[in-house]
This record gives structure tokens, sequence and C-alpha cells, in this order.
């Protein structure tokens, strides 16, 4: 794929830009850093934005086998592994710890990878309670599943997931193994395999999405889908709604959006983050649910494989784009580099290189609200304004006829 892995105009991969922005926080001293750029100054972490719902969020941790789907790579007997990220509205959060970024072992692989390998302590923390009980109202949790980009992880885009959650969304984010930075129970450290015959085509990821949604099945049945049965959260079994299901996904993780939807019934609304749609095999078939897309870089009218997935749409769709963002606009990176930038003594124009020119406060609250009111619409009924048009609220976004 074309965004494998994504080049900035300076020519660094991403994961090399991520790297040198944790070096430039560490290679600083912290004593002139105000406080509104880390959460705790002592702790030396960078911050994501609170999210905005009226519930605290609970996570827990999934370790997933798909036994139909042999591991060649693993060799004979192993088959397909997968981690995921449970997210939902809890309550009695106090006593629970909160979750990591990414978790210990993987930040670390993922740095040594950059070669920034003393700088781990500089991962930002979330707002997901690890273990807390479910917050329980009679109703069952829609479920959004999320799919994350080439050589990318899972918590990627938290701003999204912990503010669907905090408004009453279980959200389960899958790392897609072969092509991310993940660890298993037992100690492994999983990162990118730079293999061309490594499972991580965009119709790998959508495999891997589809086995999900039969976890989340398991999971509203009563049934705990983790290989290693351990314990879950107080209220998540029997407390998810498998009959509505969404997808969303950022660059191929939106092409995996496109092709698990177009595959699986099951998955009622998708939204594509600035997806290329690179299809292998191509595109073949209509799809009549409702499907988003928030273009950056790969639009209609630069990425011919994106207008042709857009002809197929025969439902609702919508595509938006925030003048200025670049391919990484739409996810954790508008929150993090900013603060880095502002350690480190980057110009104005370095850190645009890195995060294009939408505003970066701009650029969370666009990804706070329009995800939050495309499954609002489409898994809970319940239908507002934000998606009818330009808003004075929003006046980057544009919307693309």
């Amino acid at each position: 794929m074309t965004t494998t892995p994504f080049i900035s105009r300076r020519g660094l991969t991403r994961r090399h830009m991520m790297g040198a922005a944790l070096a430039a926080g560490a290679a600083v001293p912290l004593a002139g850093v105000t406080s509104s750029a880390w959460a705790d100054p002592g702790a030396r972490r960078l911050v994501l934005p609170v999210p905005r719902g009226p519930h605290p969020v609970g996570t827990v941790q999934l370790h997933l086998v798909d036994r139909s789907r042999p591991d060649d790579i693993a060799g004979p007997g192993h088959f397909r592994e997968l981690m995921a990220t449970v997210w939902y509205p809890a309550r009695d959060v106090r006593r629970y710890p909160v979750a990591p970024w990414m978790p210990d072992g993987a930040f670390q692989a993922f740095l040594a990878d950059v070669g920034f390998s003393d700088l781990a302590s500089l991962g930002p923390l979330t707002a997901g309670h690890v273990g807390a009980p479910v917050r329980r109202t009679g109703r069952r949790l829609p479920v959004v599943v999320f799919s994350h980009g080439a050589r990318s992880h899972q918590g990627d885009h938290t701003v999204m997931v912990q503010e669907l959650a905090s408004h009453g969304y279980a959200v389960v984010t899958v790392a897609h193994q072969y092509d991310t930075y993940t660890r298993f129970p037992d100690g492994r450290i999983a990162a990118p395999l730079h293999d061309r015959q490594a499972p991580t085509l965009p119709g790998d990821f959508a495999a891997d999405l589809r086995f999900v949604l039969d976890c989340v099945e398991q999971l509203a049945a009563g049934h705990n889908p983790d290989a290693g049965h351990r314990k879950l959260p107080d209220g998540l079994l029997g407390s998810l709604d498998a009959r509505r299901m969404g997808v969303f996904g950022w660059s191929k993780g939106g092409t995996a959006t496109a092709c698990a939807m177009l595959a699986d019934e099951r998955i009622r609304a998708g939204l594509s983050l600035d997806g290329p749609m690179e299809m292998k095999p191509p595109l073949a078939g209509d799809l009549d649910r409702p499907f988003m897309m928030m273009s950056a870089v790969f639009t209609r009218a630069t990425a011919p494989e994106a207008a042709a997935f857009w002809s197929h749409l025969r439902g609702w769709r919508l595509d938006i784009q925030a003048r200025g963002a670049a391919h990484i606009s739409y996810g954790d990176n508008e929150a993090l580099f900013p603060q880095v930038a502002k350690v480190y003594g980057w110009s104005r124009k370095q850190l645009q290189d890195v995060i294009g020119t939408l505003h970066p406060e701009q650029a969370v609250k666009i990804q706070q609200a329009y995800p939050l009111a495309f499954f609002d619409e489409h898994l809970r009924q319940r239908r507002g304004h934000l998606l009818d048009g330009p808003s004075p609220a929003f006046p980057a976004v544009t919307f693309l006829p």
C-alpha cells in the first residue's frame, strides 16, 4: 500500500517522526515547561485530551486466537493471534489504575525500533481504568471496532476511542499481528514484520475484524472469548449489543473497514479515516449501508481507488475533509506533537511539516465530534445536525459533493 509506511515531506517515516518527537521531549530540561503541556511535570509524560462524555471509561485486554486461520509464519500448530482491547463506560473507577497508551514492552520495542530506547517514561496515559466494572443501565452497549494503519498500533487513535466509550459505546481496538507493536499475555512482544508474505494486506485486516465481530457476539451471549479465559470486568459479559455493530479505521484500517463491510452484513455502519481504498482483490459489489469518509490526503479527486469505492455506495454516504489536514491528522498525533514541539523548540513550519496546517485544537475537536455524530445517527438513531452540512463550530470542515 502507498501508506506503508507514511512518508512526510522530509522523507521520514511516520515511526521515525514519532521517535524524533519523543527524543525531543527528553533532550530539553523540563523546568521551563508549562503544566498545560504535561499532566505532571515530575512524571515527564505527554498528555491526551480528556474525553468529554458523561461516563468514566474502563478498559480490558483480550487475547484472541482464530483457530480457523493457521499461522504459517508462527509454524505448524499455530493460528492467527490478535490482541484486542475493549473500552466501555464504567463505574466506581477510582481504585482501578489507568492504562498506558501502549503496553509495557510494546512501547519499548517501538522506541528501540526508532533508536530512542531510553524514552519510555514519556509515554502518555489514557483515561481508561483497567478492569473497572461496566456501567449497566438495562440497555446493551452499541459496539464499534477499530482497525489501525500500517505499522501503527491499536492505541494510535485513543482520543476517538475513549471519546466514544465515554458516551456509552463499547469500542474494541484490534492489534493486527505482524503489522503492529503489541504484547501478548505470556510476555512476547510483537513488532511489524518486514516480510511481504506476512498477512498484512487490507483483506487480512478485514478478516481480523470479522473474527473480532465473532468474539463480540460471544461476549454478548455471556461467553468469554479470551484464549486464557482471564477474568473480565464485572458486567462486561452480556452487556454488548451484537445487533448494533460498526467499524472504523485509519489509513489501511480504513480500507480494511470497507473490505469487511462489503463482506459482512453484521456491520451496520462504517467510517474510514483517510483510507486509500486500495483493495486486493479489487473492489467488487455495492454497499447499501451507511458509510462515511473523513478525507485528508486520499481524496476522491486525488485517489482513483477512493473515487471508485464512493461510486459503489448505494446507501447513506458522506465525505468530509478538514482543510489543512495531513494523513496523520485524524488521530492522537494532533494532541501529542504540539506538546513535544514546544519542548523541543520546533518552529511552526517544522510542526506543520509533520501534522499539517489544520490547527491542532480544531483537529482534536473534529475527531471527537464527527465519529460520535456518525455512529450516534446510524447505531443509535440519534440524529443531530452536525452531519447535515458545514458548521460554524468547525470552520475547517468541508462537505465534499
